[in-house]
């Protein structure tokens, strides 16, 4: 190992300016032995620096190499693993920790001593040597004195001290009295040891002479000592006397810990004793009201609802750890829980009563409203039992079970009393539609007038709600459609149950007003029941509320049902709202039974019915979405809306089957359809009747579908017609359809208006080019072949040059036409076109100028080809266009 040190020194470190101190051969922990060394060294330059450097073999292993260094002020920790066992492996705690195993422990103790010693003479920060022997650190290292800092051979490391100021100059003030002290400094030595010896004798001789004094400092000190003594003697007895006094104020210490600890203790049994006085004493007068009070009066009520919170408070007290476990705590649950099955049973056998009672009071109330269309009114029913909502909300905090059963007995009540209410009122709903029935067979043979229909529609009782169309309004649509055309539409406006008669626009009317008498009484009624079944049996009001998770089974309408309960056994928010429309449910079971059986008469006295019905439910039913979408109301008027569409849907099915069974007559002419007039009157009453509908989108499907029927069979009974030609049906049934929805303006039929013109007006042109082509035939024929051969290459110069078509053949097709024999053939036109049209629509002035404009245009086109044919012939017609005029006048007002 002295080798190989001297070595490193002199190859690696003496170089660098660096002496080797201490040196240990090591190599990593855990991985394969790759031996290297570790080195402390410092810096023979001030100021010194203080290294470790790992020194490592080249791979050819013929010198060695510098590695990495570190600075000893960057270590921070040093592990030798076991102070006590030899253990060669250690750490060296830098940037990271570096875990080593040295070759034995004898170096390993070596460089770690060395590493010690420098870190005393050099650094002011320490390391911290963990699990490192106390033999090999020593206490200190003395500043200002040469140390030696020695590795594995002891060899002197540094003996060099520097002289501080005041010694530099006395050192020089010495040189500059000798002369020869810098050139001769042995004798400059030798003078400083005889000086020395000079001083050293004067010394013991100054001690010598000061014995004396010496002798008295001694005696001095004695004394102090003797002195010394007494004042310790003095402090020992105050001592015992402290001693004695601390003693006794320990006891008086503890003795007054002993009373605050009493005084703790008392207060804090004294806010238990409170705590239980004030929060599970019942005062004796809410015990007589639990055991004896009075259910029916109100003073009674109050103070047992005072009481039952009392009660209730008493009960859910969060009580302090340990008071479960006492005596007159649990003696005093008991009395509670005692108080309050009492009282539970006593109120549930009160308010069963209440309900009898009610039920039977009421019930004797039904014969005054027996002939009325009005249902009873139970508010009175209402207010009085809601003078214990607070009562039926302690029974729900405390004894769901009989809570549940009232649930239960209250809807058993007062489903049968609500069931004879609602029966009732539908019977006596049922005899005034079957009074309008009879009405109208009664006086279907004689005139009525229009007051006399309105008095009677304004004679039932208690009508609310705005009707959609009034009973003039109506009256004066029925007398519009009067006419020559009423008595062809009469056939299908009986298959249709449907009269235009003021007796029957007067009947829908009264239905009407039943109908919505009827949902004005039903609906109040259900509102009416369902805030009372909120507020008594404390139920949610809103929609937005959560329920909890927890699940149990409870009985419900005689079955079992699963609900989700709070933690305290209640039933959660979202069950109780599925409680409420339970409840109503079961009340008021009979309604949309009833509901649909008056759809169904309603449907029976006539099908237009069913607009009415589906204009008041949609408006009711909007209604009570807007209150409350998921309310029983709601949902059972959604229900019999469905019913109503359905009924609507089905006389719309049949108008459209109805007009596809339309057969004509062989023998007359068409006219306008009567599937075509009742579309009018239909769309007249249907607008009347939704113009503030909620549902406008239902008409405007029926529209869609009866227009696009309307058109399809308006063409096929114009294809299938035999007396009157095709034209004219199309022409006069699309002008009435196009002239229709002009008037009404409805907005979803916008596309059908325009093509109901467009059919007119093509079927109006073609019906005038086909009938003028009549009048003048040969000549038409005669210009045709003219036109032909025009077609075929001949210049229309040239054309007079045909034997066919010369000048000649020209004049006597012309002379064949002289202004009468026009006339006389325009004349038996007109009779013709007057023998096609209906009176009805009144278009034959409309077609009539239609044919003088046709007339004249071929007129003029005559005359053209006359000019460009037959140029300088002089050939002209025997008639003028002035002439045509005046014969499609006189011929039009002749007749």
């Amino acid at each position: 190992m002295t080798a190989i040190k001297h070595a490193l020194q002199r190859d690696i470190f003496t170089p660098n300016d660096e002496r080797l101190l201490s040196i240990v051969n090591v190599c990593k922990a855990g991985k394969k032995k790759r031996n290297c060394f570790l080195c402390a060294t410092v810096t023979t330059e001030r100021p010194v620096q203080v290294n470790v450097v790992k020194v490592k073999k080249s791979d050819k292993g013929d010198f060695y190499k510098r590695q990495i260094a570190w600075a000893l002020r960057d270590l921070t920790g040093v592990d030798a693993k076991d102070a006590i066992k030899e253990n060669p492996e250690f750490d060296l705690h830098f940037d990271k920790v570096y875990k080593w195993v040295a070759s034995s422990t004898a170096e390993k103790n070596t460089f770690i001593s060395c590493i010690w010693k420098l870190n005393q003479r050099y650094l002011r920060k320490k390391i911290d040597f963990d699990n490192v022997s106390s033999q090999l650190l020593e206490e200190s290292v003395p500043s200002g004195e040469n140390q030696s800092v020695t590795g594995g051979d002891e060899e002197v490391v540094d003996e060099y001290q520097e002289l501080n100021a005041r010694e530099e100059q006395d050192i020089e003030i010495m040189m500059e009295g000798c002369e020869y002290a810098i050139s001769n400094a042995e004798a400059f030595a030798e003078k400083l040891s005889r000086e020395l010896q000079v001083l050293d004798g004067a010394n013991i001789q100054s001690i010598m002479a000061s014995e004396k004094q010496v002798n008295i400092l001694m005696q001095l000190l004695d004394k102090a000592l003797k002195e010394v003594d007494q004042i310790e003697l003095k402090l020992s007895s105050y001592e015992e006397m402290l001693q004695s006094v601390k003693e006794q104020m320990d006891q008086i210490s503890e003795s007054n810990h002993l009373i605050q600890l009493s005084n703790t203790n008392n207060s804090k049994l004294l806010s238990e004793i409170e705590f239980l006085v004030n929060h599970m004493d019942l005062s004796k007068g809410h015990i007589k009201a639990l055991q004896d009070g009075d259910l029916s009066s109100s003073r009674g009520i109050e103070a047992c609802t005072n009481a039952s919170e009392a009660l209730l408070q008493c009960m859910n007290v969060a009580l302090r750890p340990g008071h479960d476990i006492l005596q007159c705590v649990k003696q005093q649950q008991q009395l509670f829980t005692d108080l309050c099955e009492q009282f539970a049973r006593r109120l549930a056998s009160h308010l069963n009563n209440v309900f009898v009672q009610q039920g039977h009071d009421q019930s004797s109330t039904l014969a005054q409203h027996s002939v009325e269309l009005t249902l009873p009114n139970h508010h009175p029913f209402h207010r009085d039992l809601l003078r214990y909502a607070k009562l039926m909300e302690w029974l729900k905090n405390t004894d769901y079970v009989k809570y549940d059963g009232l649930t239960k007995n209250y809807m058993d009540y007062l489903s049968r009393l609500y069931e004879r209410e609602i029966k009732d009122f539908f019977e006596v709903v049922r005899f005034k539609m079957s009074g309008i029935t009879k009405e109208g067979k009664k006086f279907a043979t004689l005139p009525r007038k229009e007051s006399a229909v309105k008095q009677e529609t304004e004679s039932l009782h208690g009508s609310s709600g705005k009707l959609t169309g009034s009973t003039s309004s109506l009256n004066k649509l029925s007398v519009q459609s009067s006419g020559s055309r009423r008595s062809q539409s009469s056939s299908l406006l009986d298959m249709g149950n449907m009269s235009a008669s003021d007796l029957d626009v007067a009947d829908r009317t009264k239905f009407d007003k039943i109908f919505e008498q009827v949902l004005s009484e039903l609906e109040p009624l259900c509102l009416a029941e369902q805030d009372f079944i909120i507020k008594f049996f404390k139920l949610p009001q809103h929609q937005n509320l959560l329920g909890t998770t927890a699940v149990d089974t409870v009985e419900m309408d005689g079955g079992v049902s699963s609900r989700p309960l709070t933690p305290g056994g209640q039933l959660s928010i979202s069950s109780e709202k599925d409680m409420i429309r339970q409840m109503m449910t079961k009340i008021f079971r009979c309604i949309e039974v009833e509901l649909n059986n008056i759809i169904s008469v309603g449907d029976k006295m006539d099908n237009f019915n069913s607009l009415y019905m589906l204009v008041k439910m949609s408006h009711h039913v909007w209604t009570a979405e807007n209150a409350d979408p998921a309310s029983f109301l709601s949902t059972t008027l959604g229900n019999v809306l469905v019913t109503v569409k359905r009924s609507f849907d089905k006389f719309i099915g049949n108008q459209i089957r109805q007009m596809a069974e339309v057969k004509i007559s062989k023998k007359s002419k068409v006219g306008i359809l009567t599937f075509v007039s009742v579309f009018e009157e239909f769309a007249e009453l249907a607008e009347s009747i939704f113009r503030n509908a909620e549902r406008r989108g239902d008409l405007d499907k029926a529209y869609t579908k009866l227009i696009k029927a309307v058109f399809i069979n308006v063409e096929k009974v114009a294809s299938e017609s035999q007396k009157t030609p095709r034209d004219v049906v199309m022409m006069e049934n699309f002008h009435h359809i196009f002239a229709t929805l002009s008037r009404l303006k409805i907005s979803c039929l916008e596309n059908e208006k325009r093509d109901a013109k467009q059919k007119y007006g093509d079927h109006l042109q073609s019906y005038v080019i086909n009938s003028l082509g009549q009048p003048l035939e040969k000549l038409n024929h005669f210009f045709e072949g003219v036109e032909a051969r025009v077609a075929q290459g001949v210049r229309e110069d040239e054309v007079s040059y045909q034997l066919a078509f010369n000048k000649q053949e020209l004049r006597k097709v012309i002379k064949e036409y002289p202004g009468k024999e026009v006339k006389k053939g325009l004349d038996n036109l007109y009779k013709k076109v007057d023998k096609h049209l209906c009176e009805e629509e009144n278009l034959l002035q409309v077609v009539w100028h239609s044919m003088q404009d046709e007339f004249i245009r071929q007129y003029k086109h005559f005359e053209g080809l006359i000019a460009r044919c037959y140029p300088g012939s002089g050939v002209t017609m025997e008639f003028t266009i002035q002439d045509i005029l005046e014969y499609f006048s006189s011929i039009a007002q002749s007749h």
